[in-house]
């Protein structure tokens, strides 16, 4: 009997994969339990058993105070077989059960973010459960993609994302929609990043719609995009059949934020990047007719390209940057004060700070019609206003501004600087004068030529 009892231990060794030493270990403290539930048991024993022979005894023991111990004896009872057969037979099973969910527990702990693979079992409103062999999986809604649909028996790949220890086994939560099974299937698609020669730097993804993945090389020598396409397209093919026809973008990394920036965009060609640091902004600008690319369906596209690479896009067509740029300065510098600089410069200060604009800057061809505080009558703004309705003026408009140009001189530092300048504009006025004389004269005469005829 206690020969077979061994036999059957190592029976069970083979076929659960349960050790023999813990089925021992089990046998033995169920053992102990059956000798303290008869009447004459010490209070303390253990049971030793021969492995060969298969024989069992039982000693009581006794112990000081300070807890050594003090006295052991055989005190095996003489029907101890047939107690022992049993009580230890629930307490065996219990301990196999107990073994058999640790040992599934063990086999998945620590393992998120791998990829496993089952079969699907079924499905309803809460999750899809997942036969992975010993185990099964739960696949939660929210970590389904709403586009897939999942079939009894087919296999799937998915992405641990959790293991639970229960009573029942572990619990192991798998996800469909986790960025890192992207990652994972590029890994057992592409030796190189296997390997580490190829490096996946970032990545961002919408479940069911689409997917940006950054790569780097750490040999010069390997492509890391192409690494990752394979000949034909055949890599990447094997992910987005995986994947169920969500697209991938490989793009090339770079710790240039304007060209990883640019990258990112892919498909659409940009023309400029401008990074703003302090704002942790990128202005883009793309030719008009990539705009609509650059942006995406519902700004997808330039969304994924943000959360990439970490930065805010501001996407701009050509047309809407000229546009910009034609209104920038517009009120701009409306505040400020004409000062004269070290060299003796007429410049401009903006009220609310900035780079100073000279007078040539600002329009003003010369820089009379500036008081002796050194201030003007104008901004640089109004000096631009005023150019362009002098521009879009015509006859005797033209005329007069002509005519006022001409005693427009530079304020002398001498005195004789304001009498010049009164002469000057004294002799404007008889010059306008006899304009007008002249104007009025030929007036005259075509009244004359009218009434004749």
């Amino acid at each position: 009997m206690n020969h077979e009892l061994i036999e059957a231990l190592r029976t069970i060794e083979r076929e659960k994969g349960i050790s023999f030493e813990t089925l021992l270990e089990a046998l033995a403290n169920a053992l102990v339990t059956a000798y303290k539930k008869l009447p004459s048991s010490a209070e303390e024993a253990v049971v030793e058993i021969d492995i060969e022979s298969g024989e069992m005894a039982v000693y009581a023991q006794e112990f000081d105070e300070e807890g050594n111990l003090v006295r052991e004896w055989d005190d095996t009872p003489k029907d101890f077989g047939r107690i022992a057969a049993m009580t230890a037979k629930q307490v065996i099973l219990q301990r196999i059960r107990e073994a058999e969910r640790d040992m599934k527990y063990e086999e998945y702990a620590g393992r998120e973010g791998d990829i496993v693979t089952g079969i699907i079992q079924q499905t309803d409103q809460r999750y899809t459960l997942i036969d992975l062999g010993r185990v099964e999986a739960l696949l939660p809604l929210p970590e389904q993609v709403p586009s897939e649909h999942y079939e009894h028996g087919a296999r799937l790949k998915a992405y641990i994302v959790e293991v639970r220890r229960t009573n029942k086994g572990p619990q192991i939560v798998v996800s469909r929609t986790h960025p890192g099974l992207v990652k994972r299937l590029f890994e057992l698609e592409v030796p190189e990043i296997a390997e580490n020669v190829v490096q996946i730097k970032a990545l961002a993804r919408e479940p069911g719609h689409r997917t940006k993945i950054a790569v780097a090389s750490t040999d010069e020598n390997v492509d890391p995009v192409g690494a990752c396409v394979g000949a034909r397209g055949s890599r990447v093919r094997l992910v987005v059949n995986e994947l169920r026809g969500e697209k991938v973008d490989i793009v090339p990394f770079s710790d240039d934020p304007h060209e990883f920036v640019a990258k990112a965009l892919s498909p659409a060609k940009v023309r400029e990047v401008r990074i703003h640091e302090a704002y942790a902004t990128a202005e883009v600008i793309v030719p008009d007719y990539q705009l609509s690319l650059a942006i995406g369906k519902e700004g997808q596209n330039a969304r994924l390209a943000a959360r990439l690479t970490g930065w805010r896009i501001d996407i701009k067509s050509e047309t809407q940057l000229a546009e910009q740029e034609a209104n920038a300065g517009q009120g701009e510098w409306a505040e400020g004060s004409w000062v004269e600089n070290d060299e003796g410069e007429l410049v401009w200060i903006p009220a609310g700070g900035g780079a100073e604009i000279s007078a040539s800057d600002a329009g003003y061809d010369d820089v009379a019609g500036f008081e002796s505080d050194g201030t003007a009558d104008a901004s640089p703004d109004a000096a631009e206003l005023a150019a362009d309705d002098s521009d879009a003026e015509a006859g005797a408009v033209h005329d007069d501004s002509e005519a006022s140009s001409e005693g427009v001189e530079t304020p002398q530092s001498n005195d004789s600087g304001g009498s010049e300048t009164a002469e000057s504009k004294q002799s404007s006025e008889e010059e306008s004068d006899d304009g007008e004389s002249d104007q009025d004269a030929e007036d005259s005469e075509s009244e004359a030529d009218g009434e004749e005829e």
